[in-house]
């Protein structure tokens, strides 16, 4: 089952990102999917912040991942929208497992790399101000997340 969430301003989007937090477990993954400008480092931003991490949050399309372990649980943030040009095994895959959370932007460009179990947020722009954001839980703990906070 879907779950949506219209968010009218980036502090919704912030919001969100805080409730999800406020649910965490250790190997959680998070996938972002949604055009440039969606708020899908918005969202991250707001995950960040939650899990304590004062760093600066953008985008690591040409690192492809950054690794925060100054929070209350270390955040991996990837960008793979890039993927296609790395040919060789990256080691993705040992992030989910690595005890933190994965947060990945453009994870509909691996999807064959991606864990059965994981939450999917599509972020569809309505205006200038308005996304519309689409959950997808995949797998019990992820349905349980979506039902407690949607």
């Amino acid at each position: 089952m879907d779950f949506k969430y219209v968010s009218k301003e980036i502090d919704d989007t912030l919001t969100i990102a805080e409730n999800i937090e406020s649910e965490k477990f250790p190997n959680m993954v998070i996938c972002l999917d949604g055009e440039l400008g969606s708020g899908k480092t918005v969202f991250v931003k707001g995950f960040a912040k939650a899990l304590g991490i004062e760093d600066n949050i953008t985008s690591p399309t040409f690192n492809i991942i950054k690794e925060y372990e100054n929070g209350e649980l270390a955040l991996y943030h990837m960008d793979v929208y890039r993927l296609d040009e790395v040919e060789e095994d990256i080691g993705i895959r040992d992030y989910y497992t690595k005890g933190g959370i994965t947060i990945i932007e453009w994870s509909e460009l691996i999807k064959k790399d991606l864990p059965d179990e994981r939450l999917e947020i599509i972020f569809k722009i309505v205006d200038e101000n308005t996304r519309v954001l689409v959950f997808k839980p995949y797998g019990r703990i992820y349905e349980e997340l979506c039902e407690s906070i949607l």
